[in-house]
């Protein structure tokens, strides 16, 4: 039985799904959440597999940063919380495998900040996706400038940030903010994905991820290079042998 205030780690053959267990709270994500996040990832199973799904609960994937322990601390040791915490966010984005968040309800600060670190956002229809923080008083701060910013580009960013719009999966879908929304379940759609993605070679697929992720922050020159390099290490791997024969094989 998971306890409250944990993250729950499941197999789906290849396929790893994290749930934030917190509902309760929404889902809120507190030191301890992002801990048992940052243990999970680490975890020789997860590290493992060939696809990761993040997930949360049907009334929130997450609502945010838990406030609440937050307020008593000084700027010293929200500094030092954050240099923890930031950790995860940024482990979850070099994960090596693709990985997924499967989204319904409330995803808003923090929570949007987790789901931007992965490479796909699937969406229920009814989901609510927005950045509060600066009508509080803070920013967003595991990554969410940077990340809306690359996903979305600076006005878009301005209007969730400053403006605080609240934007649903459908116009999520539409701005790129998201990958999908779905009438169904995101996670069921997730794992639809997942399954396909687990199928593709996995040095293909970490090498393909990198030499993006790469391409967006260097130079035309630089980018290129990666990409003739990266194809002239697994051109050479067995796997890309055994899918050239096999492509060969049926012509």
């Amino acid at each position: 039985m998971t306890s409250p205030g944990s993250v729950e780690v499941t197999a789906h053959g290849d396929v790893r799904v994290l749930r934030i267990r917190r509902d309760e709270k929404l889902n809120a994500l507190s030191s301890h959440i992002e801990d048992e996040l940052m243990r999970a990832l680490e975890s020789d199973d997860v590290a493992g597999c060939r696809c990761i799904v993040l997930a949360g609960g049907p009334r929130a994937f997450s609502a945010g940063a838990d406030l609440g322990e937050l307020r008593d601390m000084s700027p010293e040791q929200v500094m030092a919380y954050y240099r923890r915490g930031g950790e995860m966010y940024e482990r979850l984005a070099a994960m090596p495998q693709p990985t997924l968040a499967a989204i319904s309800g409330w995803c808003l600060g923090g929570g949007l900040e987790l789901a931007l670190a992965c490479d796909f956002r699937i969406a229920a229809t009814d989901a609510t996706f927005g950045l509060p923080e600066v009508e509080i008083g803070i920013i967003p701060s595991s990554g969410g400038t940077l990340r809306v910013v690359r996903t979305l580009g600076a006005a878009r960013a301005k209007e969730l940030i400053l403006l605080r719009t609240r934007v649903n999966a459908v116009d999520a879908a539409e701005l790129g903010l998201i990958t999908e929304a779905v009438d169904g379940d995101p996670l069921e759609r997730a794992l639809e994905h997942a399954a396909r993605l687990a199928e593709l070679p996995a040095l293909a697929v970490a090498v393909a991820k990198q030499a993006v992720e790469c391409a967006a922050e260097s130079s035309r020159e630089a980018a290129l290079l990666i990409e003739r390099l990266a194809y002239a290490m697994l051109a050479q791997t067995d796997d890309a042998r055994r899918a050239s024969d096999a492509f060969n094989s049926r012509g």
